[in-house]
């Protein structure tokens, strides 16, 4: 009987320890059951004049990204909207990430093949680029076809890069003027950045990645609270630093675009969602009808990703909902601030 009861629960003993390894690959937990991401390890720079050794080409750097993951989101989102299709090319991993990590696997529908290193999985990449790596294999890797290495895997410096140092191989004059960073408005960008990363991008996960009861409620806490704060400030303007569209609008849009489906249930963030704050969810509908961030929204990848990879949700079953509108009428441009 002791062994039927084993063997019917050995499925499900994989699941956990598979994604106990992958979570060790790319985070680490204090004594109290924190959840704590590690650094990012690539932190080269592309620059326009080349001073730094990786000059900016057209053809020459390549993403590597996967549909679901939010950091990876931010890059495709400013690649659009730069109007760098054609200048930086992409690939996609499968939506399911196994004890090997990320994988790509053409039988996914709107995942690739590695097109550039023909590699079956994200960790080879990072041993191309360093065959001592020992870090973590994640997703956006930005890599330099010409010297065969990994630039940089930090998505809050990859759209720094593709903001500025790309200017000359933009599509249109609109996308080559477009600034997400503007001198004017840096300071009240990184204020931002400063609260809203550690509170809400990274907050959901803090809460969903908890190990104890303690530290779970301390996370779901300021995950509500930064909320809270945005919202009052989205009552008085378009944007979140005024009306201008920046980097810190993008960073926040791809945490709440999986807020509802995701987060909501998956994560326990279980107090609020995004359609109960009135400005908040014009907000996340005026961003998600934008002509170059509509597209690189996949809710298959994002809902299939979370609700499968990880072992908090054993059963591997997808939710079915909600049922969310994100293009009804937003409204947002009557606020002038």
């Amino acid at each position: 009987m002791l062994f039927v009861t084993l063997l019917h629960k050995w499925p499900r003993y994989f699941r956990i320890r598979n994604c106990v390894i992958k979570l060790m690959n790319m985070s680490s937990a204090t004594n109290k059951g924190e959840f704590v991401r590690k650094a990012s390890s690539f932190r080269n720079w592309i620059t326009e004049d080349g001073s730094s050794g990786f000059p900016s080409a057209a053809g020459r750097y390549h993403l590597y990204v996967s549909l679901a993951c939010p950091w990876a989101h931010r890059t495709l989102i400013v690649r659009r909207l730069k109007g760098l299709d054609k200048v930086i090319s992409v690939n996609v991993v499968d939506h399911f990430m196994g004890e090997k990590g990320w994988k790509f696997d053409t039988s996914v529908p709107d995942a690739t093949a590695d097109t550039v290193n023909d590699c079956t999985y994200i960790r080879e990449v990072y041993f191309k680029a360093d065959k001592d790596y020992q870090g973590r294999f994640t997703v956006p890797v930005l890599w330099d076809k010409e010297k065969k290495t990994i630039v940089n895997n930090e998505s809050s410096e990859i759209i720094r890069m593709l903001n500025s140092e790309f200017n000359e191989f933009c599509e249109t004059d609109e996308q080559r003027s477009l600034d997400l960073y503007p001198e004017h408005l840096k300071k009240d960008i990184e204020d931002r950045n400063e609260w809203i990363y550690p509170q809400i991008n990274n907050g959901v996960y803090r809460s969903g990645f908890a190990g104890t009861q303690a530290a779970y409620d301390v996370a779901v806490r300021e995950v509500f609270e930064g909320l809270d704060r945005v919202e009052g400030i989205l009552s008085t303007h378009r944007y979140l630093t005024g009306n201008t569209l920046t980097e810190a609008d993008v960073r926040l849009f791809t945490t709440l675009i999986r807020f509802d489906s995701v987060y909501h249930v998956h994560f326990k963030c279980n107090k609020k969602k995004i359609v109960d704050y009135p400005n908040l969810w014009g907000y996340v509908r005026e961003l998600y009808q934008h002509p170059a961030i509509k597209p690189t929204v996949n809710r298959t990848h994002i809902d299939q990703h979370y609700y499968r990879s990880h072992s908090i949700n054993p059963s591997g079953i997808v939710p079915i909902g909600p049922d969310t509108d994100y293009d009804e009428p937003h409204n947002r441009d009557k606020i002038q601030n």
